[in-house]
């Protein structure tokens, strides 16, 4: 139950604790919904680097919305001060890691160049396939 609030009545108060589980429960619904977008796009989509953006983008606000419903439901400051870093953390960590992920799937050719408008990394995999450079000839090494 929701402290009272000064200058609230105890019916507005009572109308405010009762719609709170149901705002929480549409946001999981929501939620859900993005994860199913998701998953259908990694269905759906030809190649890994359509497929991150599948993966990604309704990921992080899909747990936000889980987030939000939560703390909600939980109705503690305590309860959303342990869930602010795990957004934080997933908005940290989630690009990072799909930024890695598309280009090694640039690199291993597992795209369709005919869905790039602009290849901004055709020339930084030609310099780094050279064999002067430190750690080059990388495709010499897989037998490629």
């Amino acid at each position: 139950m929701l402290p009272p609030i000064r200058g609230v009545t105890m019916i507005e108060a009572e109308t405010v604790a009762s719609i709170l589980p149901i705002a929480a429960a549409a946001l999981l619904v929501l939620a859900a919904a993005l994860t199913l977008a998701a998953a259908i796009g990694l269905w759906r989509f030809p190649d890994p680097l359509s497929r991150l953006h599948a993966a990604t983008k309704p990921q992080i606000l899909g747990l936000t919305l889980v987030v939000i419903a939560i703390a909600l439901s939980a109705q503690s400051a305590a309860v959303l001060l342990m869930l602010v870093p795990v957004i934080v953390f997933q908005l940290l960590t989630a690009p990072i890691s799909a930024h890695m992920v598309g280009r090694a799937g640039y690199r291993n050719g597992d795209f369709d160049p005919g869905s790039l408008e602009v290849d901004e990394l055709a020339a930084d995999v030609d310099a780094a396939t050279a064999t002067d450079l430190p750690g080059g000839a990388w495709h010499d090494e897989r037998g490629t």
